[in-house]
């Protein structure tokens, strides 16, 4: 976020979307999950490993997970005779959703979700909005809601979440489920709206909360606390079984 204050507009520089760049580690790790899920089916292994390589040897980051999706969805569609397979193809494909799809979907509507956020703002603050512009509680000035601060971002890591803590216990789904994760989704936009609410309240409260050294590291435990929480809640019955 940003604070334009009333007096003379003054702009505070809080970070900027940076893009990454695949690094060996990087790399490494998706040749070895790729492999994982390739060697249990060996009547197409060169094809897909030809096909898999070569998209993850380009020096393009997209590339990589656009290869750990197709091998996925190959493995979902063609190869899912074993419920281990299957399920380590659905963790491999949501793993795919922050680190990729995520953010291409975010490029085309960065705008209405940014408004989506500064409009549950205001409705906390009482105030109003213009465009992603909230104006302060006291009447201050304006904050703007950048797109590293919106409560999208964190939607897609919520799923990954549940789907990994799901799978891993083997859980059977149900329309039940549909109850839980959308509380763990729901629960990291209540919560980055609570936040960007009371970081709101005035200027001064904008330069005490958003400029605070432990900010990250306190959102992010009842980030991981929640979304945890909720999708261990929704796997309890097979999670407890097996203690």
């Amino acid at each position: 976020m940003r604070a334009l204050s009333s007096a003379g507009q003054r702009s505070l520089h809080t970070g900027e979307v940076v893009g990454s760049i695949p690094t060996a580690p990087t790399t490494k790790i998706l040749w070895l999950l790729g492999f994982c899920v390739i060697g249990a089916t060996p009547d197409h292994l060169p094809a897909l490993a030809l096909g898999f390589l070569g998209l993850v040897i380009l020096p393009i980051y997209a590339m990589s997970w656009v290869a750990v999706t197709g091998l996925s969805l190959y493995v979902l569609f063609f190869a899912n005779d074993g419920s281990e397979r299957r399920r380590g193809a659905l963790i491999l494909l949501a793993l795919t959703l922050p680190m990729l799809w995520s953010r291409l979907l975010f490029q085309f509507f960065a705008r209405p979700l940014l408004e989506l956020d500064a409009t549950m703002v205001t409705w906390l603050l009482g105030t109003e909005r213009i465009g992603n512009l909230v104006r302060f509680g006291d009447n201050s000035g304006y904050m703007v809601i950048t797109p590293a601060c919106t409560s999208f971002g964190n939607l897609s890591y919520a799923f990954l979440c549940w789907v990994a803590i799901t799978q891993w216990a083997n859980h059977r789904w149900s329309s039940k489920d549909l109850l839980w994760s959308s509380l763990a989704c729901g629960s990291v936009i209540a919560v980055n709206v609570a936040r960007m609410a009371l970081t709101g309240i005035s200027y001064g409260h904008y330069q005490t909360i958003h400029h605070n050294q432990w900010r990250e590291m306190v959102l992010s435990t009842v980030y991981l606390c929640l979304i945890i929480g909720f999708s261990v809640v929704g796997a309890r019955r097979e999670l407890f079984a097996r203690a």
